[in-house]
């Protein structure tokens, strides 16, 4: 289990590192300072996640079977395949050339401003099921609190811009939030 789980863990950063740096358009620059706190906060995180599941976590036999691992690694995959398609619509709302703002339609953006965000929240809070680790239930929480506040943001973002803006689409969590 612990090698499973730590494969999650490494898809997808593997994914965010070197797959989706190399899929997105020209942007907007990282400021420095954020993107100094974003390199601290995942080599700390990536720490405390790897030393967990390779020298502290220990599995019953049949962990890989159990109703929380199969729910929790079941939620990570969806959640990221989430993540994936959102990341997807959002770099391809403009045409090659077109210049400004449009509002994302389809997949979870139906639903939420921040179906990005929502992806990435539901992807740890399943690993932290999954994982059943105090670590992971932590960084579970982080995302929720990092990413729910950079949902808001965008949600108000949008609202503001656009008048004919989805009022019936939530922040971040599907018909709650």
């Amino acid at each position: 289990p612990n090698c499973v789980l730590l494969g999650c863990f490494v898809v997808h950063y593997a994914h965010r590192a070197l797959i989706f740096p190399l899929l997105i358009r020209a942007g907007k620059p990282t400021p420095f300072f954020t993107f100094v706190l974003a390199l601290l906060f995942c080599v700390f995180n990536g720490y405390l996640q790897g030393r967990s599941l390779t020298a502290y976590a220990a599995y019953p036999p049949g962990w890989l079977s159990d109703s929380r691992f199969i729910t929790g690694f079941l939620g990570w995959l969806i959640g990221m395949a989430i993540n994936i398609h959102s990341d997807h619509i959002l770099r391809n709302l403009r045409k090659p050339g077109e210049t400004g703002y449009k509002i994302p339609r389809g997949g979870m953006f139906e639903y939420v401003s921040g179906a990005n965000f929502f992806g990435e929240i539901l992807e740890w809070f399943g690993f932290a099921l999954a994982c059943c680790t105090i670590e992971s239930f932590a960084f579970a929480l982080c995302s929720l609190f990092i990413l729910g506040s950079r949902a808001r943001q965008h949600h108000k973002w949008y609202l503001e811009k656009f008048e004919d803006y989805p009022k019936d689409r939530k922040i971040v969590i599907p018909f709650l939030y």
